[in-house]
């Protein structure tokens, strides 16, 4: 962190250190201002002196004016006290030189050299920086606070993200092991270039799917390995179409956002699936057509539905005012659209 950063850093997070240094400008501007030449001794206790009325007219107004009635909203009668407060500091000043002063330092001389409206001059300007000074330090504060909010907000989001993505359903991996075993049993040719594609199934999922966005032909590949995995269940019973339009190169998007809908399909359709991908400019749209029959899903019971939630929850985190997902649950038909503003 560069010096001077470091300094102000300091200052803002040292109260203390903010009032030494308020009131050590303070009294060497009011010094220089009183003292034509070079500064005596008479000038050093004159300064001092003519900073005690301000004194306590600003500590009354920090401590007590500000807390009880400004951050109240109790606008008008602060502002009456704030007035109030002047007149009394510079009626403390003229009472000082003009009475006290003589008692407490009696080896020199001192009067009041200014009149009632100058000390109502010095009044304000040491009560309004002060005010201000301490409304900023609120609102920086406050600023802060929001800052640190957001961050936790993020991180949080973050989190739930990751975990997110750790619920997608594992249990078409112990699927396509069972039909790629079944198929190692038959001696089948298409035995290698099936374990080939689970295979890519997993890396993608373990080490290319890492960020939140990855590039739209990663989802797309990935969504074809699993649709072969997963025909190879089916034996080619199942009609499976995927058609992409447009040109999804251009594209990045959430990773595992489309896989719980095709997934679906595989779990009800029993004569076809139809999952359509097209890109119009910044805009994407996804769809999942499928019949519906008996579901042979050996999924427990306790996480149903959580592929749908799951999904869900990503979309309002990653894409909070930029997606709109239309289910159509039918008799004997099912169909999902998910389109998405990708900009």
């Amino acid at each position: 962190m560069p010096p001077i950063k470091h300094l102000l850093r300091r200052i803002f997070q040292n109260r203390l250190l903010q009032h030494l240094l308020f009131w050590g400008l303070s009294f060497y501007c009011l010094l220089i201002f009183f003292s034509p030449g070079p500064p005596e001794r008479i000038d050093l206790i004159y300064t001092a002196a003519f900073h005690l009325p301000l004194l306590i007219a600003v500590y009354i107004n920090l401590g007590i004016l500000i807390p009880r009635l400004l951050r109240k909203e109790r606008y008008a009668l602060y502002l009456l006290a704030f007035i109030t407060l002047m007149a009394v500091a510079a009626g403390l000043n003229i009472f000082l030189f003009n009475v006290v002063i003589d008692y407490l330092v009696p080896s020199y001389f001192f009067i009041a050299y200014y009149n009632f409206p100058e000390l109502l001059l010095f009044a304000v300007i040491h009560l309004g920086l002060t005010t201000l000074i301490k409304l900023s330090r609120g609102w920086f504060r406050l600023l802060e606070s929001e800052n640190q909010l957001i961050r936790l907000q993020s991180e949080k989001s973050d989190t739930e993200l990751k975990f997110l993505k750790t619920q997608v359903n594992p249990h078409f991996l112990f699927n396509s092991l069972n039909s790629i075993y079944s198929l190692s049993l038959k001696k089948a040719a298409q035995t290698p270039a099936a374990i080939l594609k689970l295979a890519e199934v997993m890396r993608y999922m373990i080490y290319e799917s890492d960020g939140n966005f990855v590039p739209l032909e990663n989802e797309i590949n990935y969504l074809r390995n699993y649709i072969a995995l997963q025909q190879l269940r089916n034996a080619d019973s199942v009609n499976v179409t995927f058609d992409i339009k447009g040109d999804p190169a251009r594209h990045r998007v959430a990773p595992f956002m489309f896989i719980v809908f095709v997934e679906n399909a595989f779990k009800h359709g029993k004569a076809f699936i139809k999952i359509e991908l097209e890109t119009k400019d910044h805009l994407l749209l996804f769809s999942v057509t499928n019949d519906k029959g008996v579901t042979d899903d050996p999924e427990p019971l306790d996480f149903k539905g959580l592929g749908m939630d799951n999904v869900k929850r990503r979309l309002e985190l990653l894409y909070p005012k930029d997606h709109h997902l239309l289910v159509k649950d039918e008799a004997d038909l099912y169909y999902v659209q998910l389109r998405i503003d990708l900009l």
